[in-house]
């Protein structure tokens, strides 16, 4: 089976691609490098010793995606493209918006033109906004706090109208929580550009002595020791979930959301605790004002996922902060 990835030389779409290579698909990568770097769908074939075909080109090309799937056999899609720090789309909220649902319009209509009815769409946990409770579910209401938040949850309402629109097309939408880790060949992983905007990046570059402390922002939520609560996930099991969601899409009609979560919530200082543990390497830290927007707690109920696609995280916190130090350790300076 072809299998186009968008986005897939990115963090979370290049543990996909080897795991789509590991199962037999054949893979086909469109990305611009806007966040990603040619190096990670080099090392994606060196993990594999497996092909796969990549096209550099923007998603809002709409001429260079008919190319791409005039030129393939494409059964189905996962789509990961699009820009995703959520402080950048407060300061530049129109890019994010042409970008990531334009994006999304131009590839839905090529998809369409080319009878291809079969996606995986890459959502996140911010379109529950500030839940008034904890595990989140899946039915639960809606909303977004930033410009990044509201582009997912926009692209999921286009989605459920094309569904409602042609009921030949089979979607399925996974909201990810927060995922961290690395492969375990240490040869892919995180590498942000500049200052990082997530919290293992930014531990790990301390812990290498690129940065000077970790910067934990708020103490007093009501938690149980102060600090947010995150449901942090290793994101070869968030990669394993794209396998699980494409196998039953190619099978079915419809359109599903699901949770791609642990169920279990760690504090920022759980795990700052939790990764000094694994790596035996002392992190700094200091306090700083909470940030406008932030949650005390959120973390997932992954029941659907599991009921249904047969899918659950595999791998524990240590393995999370174990792997994620071994690519930066690896990888000092990124690909």
């Amino acid at each position: 089976m072809e299998v186009l990835v968008t986005g897939g030389a990115g963090y979370i779409g290049s543990h996909v691609c080897v795991e789509l290579l590991n199962s037999g698909c054949e893979v086909i990568v469109v990305d611009n490098f806007a966040n990603s770097k040619p190096e990670a769908l080099k090392r994606v074939q060196e993990i594999t010793g497996k092909y796969l075909k990549f096209y550099e080109a923007d998603i809002l090309d709409k001429l260079a995606l008919e190319k791409i799937f005039s030129e393939n056999n494409i059964e189905a899609v996962i789509h990961f493209a699009g820009f995703k720090a959520v402080g950048e789309s407060i300061k530049i909220p129109i890019l994010y918006y042409n970008n990531n649902i334009t994006g999304t319009l131009v590839l839905c209509e090529v998809m369409k033109m080319y009878n291809v009815k079969k996606l995986v769409f890459s959502s996140s946990a911010t379109v529950y906004g500030m839940p008034k409770r904890v595990p989140i579910s899946e039915h639960f209401p809606l909303s977004a706090t930033n410009p990044y938040g509201r582009t997912k949850l926009m692209i999921e309402e286009i989605l459920q109208d094309i569904y409602a629109s042609d009921k030949q097309w089979s979607v399925a939408i996974l909201r990810y929580f927060n995922p961290i880790g690395a492969h375990e060949s240490g040869r892919i992983g995180e590498d942000p550009r500049g200052i990082p905007n997530n919290l293992m990046p930014f531990i790990t570059q301390v812990a290498m002595g690129k940065r000077e402390k970790l910067s934990i922002f708020g103490s007093n939520y009501a938690t149980h020791d102060g600090t947010g609560v995150r449901d942090y996930i290793h994101v070869v099991d968030i990669a394993k979930g794209h396998l699980k969601a494409l196998e039953k899409i190619m099978k079915t009609r419809g359109i599903e959301t699901y949770n791609l979560g642990t169920g279990v919530g760690y504090s920022v200082l759980d795990l700052v605790k939790n990764f000094e543990k694994a790596t035996n390497k002392k992190i700094p830290y200091v306090i700083s004002e909470p940030r406008l927007g932030d949650i005390a707690e959120c973390y997932a109920n992954p029941i659907k996922a599991k009921t249904i696609l047969n899918w659950s995280a595999e791998k524990n916190i240590q393995d999370m902060c174990i792997d994620a130090w071994r690519f930066q350790v690896n990888n000092p300076e990124g690909y």
